[in-house]
């Protein structure tokens, strides 16, 4: 089931909501298929459907607990039929991500049983034989192509297993691995941020780790002409920009904090309220902190856009999550904000005890709950969503308002992070670019015509997530989007494809363009 809610979000938006709005939506969805692993367990906590790629009439799907990875003949995106599962344990703990080549290379990273180890990045042929590995940095979350297929990008998190006497934190990096042609050991090469200059304002903060290995690299987009990457640094609320002929970190952007007391910048911050209140606050900052991020050009200008989903660090020997009401108490110069002291009000807001600079004087909440603009040659920020996500989904869904993924309830994320936006995807489609950013809690996927990067254009809100039902789903806890172009698609069309790690399902969708 998808729902159109365009009609009932922009009488919201017009009524007095500080946003650009399209009253004649330029692009159209058509639900063709959906495909289930039949392993996700939401009782067990075994998510598996995390990440997704297709090319052609094969679709790649990666499930992290069973290490595996579906290969899905989609040649019928209404009739998706299950052709092979390949088993990775051979090669890891856990698989993080996948892609496909415009070669038809297939890519899987999978992190090491000790998550503090090198990983390993598997490449397979579109049937699922095994052709080789190379062995990367900690933790590979995260994995993609250039766009001649030459090469292949590794984002290694490298997070800790604690803090402390007897813990491990290696140093982030990105693996540039070399894949054409396949040689029998392929050339690995590491980008670190040894001696690399941090700006103020990205934060470095782990207890005793070095900038080096602080730096945790999350997501990657690459240019259009394969020269250049940029490399989400989510808890750092950062992002690198990497030189790919010159394999070299050549600039980090600090993203600045998004002030919550701003008229548009609002936010929901209790789950304790019984309400839909989404208003500003006074004394609360935004960190951006993004997940995934895509890139696109308009007028020459190449631009970023980032989901803004925001990650707390939270290990044995560190935690950095509080709620506002607590902080206030232990540092008296929070107590006069407006509400703090209130659970219906700041109280439960979950925040940092480790503010920027040991400020406090304001309270600082983990992710934006919108979708960003930046210029990626400046890091400027060019658009924010401000509070539309949550105004959005509260027109769209309110009786199940900033739900949570694994449970059909009211109001139960409003304290953390809100609905969360963790998957971005651009697309270009009838002279149009558009920004499908994926709701990671109360789930769907928040469509924009960004053709304008100043003034974005909300389209749709598509949502599958079926709340009638007692049971979660039949989708929930979108996790990767991405938008597949007409001469790779099954169909000859453009199409969206929408992997949901709390149910194990995949969706694909039919776009056109509208006159």
């Amino acid at each position: 089931m998808k729902k159109n809610v365009l009609a009932s979000a922009l009488s919201l938006l017009f009524a007095g909501i500080s946003c650009s709005a399209s009253a004649a939506p330029t692009i159209a969805f058509e639900e063709l298929g959906r495909y289930a692993t039949g392993l996700a367990d939401i009782d067990e906590e075994v998510s598996s459907g995390e990440t997704v790629a297709l090319r052609g009439d094969k679709m790649y799907v990666t499930n992290a607990n069973d290490v595996s990875l579906d290969i899905v003949d989609v040649s019928d995106p209404a009739a998706p039929l299950l052709v092979k599962r390949v088993d990775l344990k051979a090669f890891g703990a856990g698989v993080n991500s996948v892609d496909v080549s415009s070669k038809n290379l297939i890519a899987v990273a999978v992190a090491a049983p000790k998550k503090t180890d090198p990983g390993t990045v598997v490449f397979l042929t579109p049937g699922g034989q095994v052709i080789n590995s190379a062995v990367v940095g900690a933790n590979p979350d995260m994995v993609v192509f250039t766009p001649k297929g030459d090469r292949l990008l590794a984002a290694n998190e490298g997070e800790p297993d604690c803090y402390g006497l007897g813990c491990t934190d290696p140093e982030g990096s990105v693996s540039v691995i070399d894949v054409l042609p396949m040689k029998p050991v392929l050339p690995v090469h590491t980008i670190g941020f040894n001696g690399v200059t941090v700006p103020a304002g990205v934060r470095i903060f782990g207890p005793g780790a070095s900038a080096a290995q602080d730096l945790e690299p999350e997501y990657i987009a690459v240019s259009e002409d394969g020269s250049t990457a940029w490399v989400s640094l989510q808890e750092n609320n950062a992002i690198a920009r990497l030189d790919l002929n010159s394999l070299a970190v050549t600039g980090i952007f600090p993203l600045g904090y998004k002030d919550h007391g701003a008229s548009g910048n609002g936010l929901d911050a209790s789950d304790k309220d019984d309400a839909i209140k989404i208003r500003p606050w006074s004394n609360v900052l935004g960190m951006y902190m993004p997940d995934a991020l895509a890139q696109f050009k308009a007028g020459g200008q190449a631009y970023l856009v980032t989901a803004n989903e925001g990650d707390a660090r939270d290990y044995d020997g560190f935690s950095e999550e509080e709620r506002a009401k607590n902080l206030a108490e232990e540092h008296p110069t929070l107590a006069d904000i407006p509400g703090i002291d209130e659970k219906t009000e700041l109280g439960r807001l979950t925040v940092t005890n480790t503010p920027p600079n040991g400020d406090f004087e304001n309270i600082y909440v983990f992710g934006a709950r919108s979708f960003t603009i930046w210029n990626a040659d400046t890091g400027a920020r060019v658009w924010d969503s401000g509070d539309q996500l949550e105004l959005l989904t509260a027109a769209a869904q309110p009786d199940y308002f900033n739900s949570h993924n694994d449970e059909n309830e009211f109001d139960n994320r409003s304290d953390n992070k809100g609905p969360e936006p963790e998957g971005v995807a651009v697309g270009r489609l009838g002279g149009h670019v558009y920004a499908f950013v994926g709701l990671e809690r109360i789930g769907g996927v928040m469509v924009y015509d960004i053709t304008d990067p100043s003034a974005p254009e909300f389209q749709d809100y598509l949502v599958t997530r079926d709340f009638s039902s007692d049971e979660v789903g039949p989708d929930s806890g979108p996790e990767i989007i991405r938008f597949i172009k007409p001469e790779v698609s099954p169909t000859g069309a453009p199409m969206l494809v929408i992997a949901n790690e709390i149910t194990g399902t995949v969706n694909l969708m039919g776009l056109k363009p509208l006159p």
